[in-house]
C-alpha cells in the first residue's frame, strides 16, 4: 500500500530530494514550502499525488492547519519529515539574542509543532513514522556553530523521548543524522558561508580563518542516494532510531564519543566527591 508523507522544508535541498523519491516510489506527498511557487514543477509532475502547501514552521496554527488539510485530504499520514531547517553560524559571544531565538524557532519549535499536530491522527490509527533531520553536528560540536548545535543537540534528545513514549502506539521515529550532502551545485554547502552569519567580532577572525581553510573539505554525499536510503528505512518493519547518513564524520563521532567516555572515567574520583556521603551520616 502507498504511503502519505507529510514533508516540511521541500523545495530545496535534501528534502525536495525526499518528496521527490517518494512520489517516484508511487506514494502521495504534502511538500510544504514557505511559498508553493516553489512546489510548481512537483504539480505539473506528478499532479494529485503531491498536495502543495504554503507553511513556515515557526507560525505553530498554520503548522498544525497545514496537517490537519494534508489529513483530510488524503485520509491518513503515514511518515512525517521534519525537515525544515538552518544553520546560524557565529561565536557564542557573537550571537544576538534575536539569532538563536530564530534558530531555536525554526529548527527545534518548528519541529515540536509539525510533532504535536500530527500525533493525534498517527496514534488514532496506531501507525506511523516520524523522521526528523538531524546533524552530524548533532552529535559533535565545533567552534562557530553553538546555536546550530544547540539546535540540533536538543532535537537529539526530544525525539529520543518520543520514541519512548509513541512506541505502545505502533509509532516508530528515526532520527536522521546527515554530513555534508551536495544540495548546492554539486558541492558541499560551505557552513561558514551560508547566509546566517552573526555580527562578527575581530576577536575570533583567527578562528574563523583557520576553520575557513578546512570547511567544506569532507567528501559531499549524493541527496538522490540519501533520499533512496530514506525510502528503504520507512519501508522497514524495525527501523533504527538514529541513522548516520553519509561516511565521512564517523571516525570524527567515534573519537568524539571515545573521548566523553575517558573523562568519565578519569573523573570518577570527582564524581564519587561529588556523591558524598549522606547515607553514612544518617546511619
Amino acid at each position: 500500500m502507498s504511503k502519505v508523507w507529510f514533508v516540511t522544508g521541500s523545495s530545496r535541498g535534501l528534502g525536495r530530494c525526499f518528496v521527490e523519491a517518494a512520489l517516484a516510489h508511487g506514494d502521495r506527498v504534502a511538500a510544504t514550502a514557505r511559498s508553493v511557487d516553489a512546489l510548481e514543477e512537483l504539480t505539473a509532475t506528478y499532479g494529485d499525488n503531491v498536495l502543495p502547501l504554503a507553511m513556515d514552521v515557526t507560525d505553530k496554527a498554520a503548522v498544525f492547519a497545514a496537517v490537519e488539510r494534508a489529513r483530510e485530504h488524503f485520509g491518513r499520514l503515514d511518515v512525517i519529515v521534519n525537515n525544515a531547517g538552518y544553520a546560524q553560524v557565529g561565536a557564542v559571544e557573537e550571537l544576538s539574542e534575536q539569532e538563536l531565538r530564530d534558530q531555536m524557532e525554526t529548527n527545534l519549535f518548528g519541529a515540536v509543532w509539525v510533532i504535536q499536530a500530527a500525533l493525534p491522527t498517527l496514534r488514532e490509527q496506531r501507525s506511523g513514522h516520524i523522521i526528523q533531520l538531524s546533524s552530524a553536528a548533532g552529535l559533535i560540536a565545533m567552534p562557530l556553530g553553538g546555536a546550530y548545535h544547540a539546535s540540533k543537540w536538543a532535537l537529539e534528545g526530544l525525539n529520543e523521548a518520543l520514541a519512548g513514549e509513541v512506541a505502545e502506539f505502533g509509532v516508530k521515529v528515526t532520527i536522521i543524522e546527515p554530513g555534508g550532502f551536495a544540495t548546492r551545485a554539486g558541492q558541499n554547502p560551505d557552513p561558514l558561508n551560508n547566509g546566517h552569519m552573526a555580527q562578527p567580532d575581530p576577536a575570533y577572525d583567527a578562528l574563523r580563518r583557520r576553520l575557513g581553510a578546512i570547511a567544506g573539505k569532507q567528501p559531499a554525499g549524493d541527496p538522490a542516494a540519501a533520499a533512496q536510503t530514506l525510502i528503504k528505512i520507512v519501508s522497514m518493519a524495525e527501523p533504527p532510531l538514529r541513522v548516520l547518513f553519509g561516511q565521512g564524520f564517523y571516525p570524527m563521532i567515534q573519537q568524539a564519543y571515545a573521548d566523553r567516555l575517558k573523562e568519565w572515567a578519569d573523573g570518577q574520583d570527582l564524581s564519587a566527591q561529588a556523591q558524598g556521603n549522606l547515607g553514612a551520616a544518617s546511619r
